[in-house]
């Protein structure tokens, strides 16, 4: 299920795309798993490496003429240098907390920050109970859009499903469980753009699982990349269509995962941010 038509892979959110889990065997707190071993010696120089390397950097930054803002905008290879994904300057959307941010300014930059904003609210847990999933597809979609998805994801975010999560029937989490369900957007990227529609990929970081003892159904965490296809409508960027691909996943490190008492209260304590390009 998707916000188009061509909805892939299972990432953060989106129809059916909440389903990757997993479920323990064994009913202990499975968060609280041992950090894993073997490869301290190796990290302990990449450790070491890493810091002289940054140390470098930071004599090199402090010791720089000042801005040449003659150079390219690429880097080697045709990389993006990293102003790519640096904050412009331009004034942030204007928002109120707890409502996704509208009003976009009408240029690319504009289309980026509504794509990554649109991610962030379609990740949450608001699309899992019907009342506050059709509110949110009134802002987020564009107009001639929202009766079809509105249908579509009805027969996605069924009872059924919600308790494939360890959720009650109607999208919430038992007495004595956090809910967990968000994406967080690491950098935007515009592939398309004109004024009349811009479409723009965001590469993601997601949360999805139920935090609580005993859980079967644990915080795990996924990458991804969601591709939006915005168009201009109503003073605002608002989406057409929707896909979405796994990665790019960076090699998993070796923290050790939280109790699930400390991720209850994280996700409670821990608010979230609007993003502008």
């Amino acid at each position: 299920m998707s916000l188009g038509d061509d909805q892939e892979g299972s990432g953060g959110y989106g129809g059916t795309g909440q389903t990757r889990t997993h479920l323990p065997g064994g009913t202990t707190d499975v968060y609280g798993g041992a950090r894993r071993t073997g490869r301290s010696s190796s990290r302990s120089l990449v450790t070491v490496v890493g810091v002289v390397v940054l140390l470098i950097a930071a004599i090199a930054f402090a010791n720089r003429g000042g801005d040449d803002s003659s150079s390219s905008a690429k880097g080697a290879g045709g990389r993006p240098n990293a102003s790519a994904t640096a904050p412009t300057g331009t004034k942030p959307v204007q928002s109120t907390p707890g409502i996704i941010p509208t009003g976009y300014a009408h240029d690319a930059q504009g289309a980026q920050s509504a794509a990554a904003n649109y991610a962030v609210a379609l990740g949450s847990t608001a699309m899992f109970a019907k009342t506050t999933r059709d509110a949110l597809l009134q802002t987020v979609i564009t107009p001639t859009r929202v009766a079809a998805l509105e249908a579509a994801l009805d027969q996605a975010y069924t009872p059924e499903f919600n308790e494939t999560l360890g959720l009650n029937s109607e999208g919430s989490a038992p007495a004595g469980y956090t809910f967990v369900s968000r994406t967080t957007p690491i950098g935007t990227k515009v592939t398309q753009s004109s004024p009349a529609d811009t479409t723009v990929d965001v590469w993601c970081g997601g949360l999805l699982g139920l935090a609580g003892t005993n859980s079967t159904n644990p915080v795990t965490s996924s990458w991804f990349t969601i591709t939006m296809k915005l168009e201009w409508t109503g003073d605002t960027w608002k989406i057409v269509t929707h896909s979405q691909k796994d990665g790019p996943s960076p090699v998993p490190g070796d923290d050790k995962a939280s109790s699930a008492d400390e991720m209850a209260k994280a996700v409670e304590e821990y608010g979230g941010f609007t993003y502008a390009r």
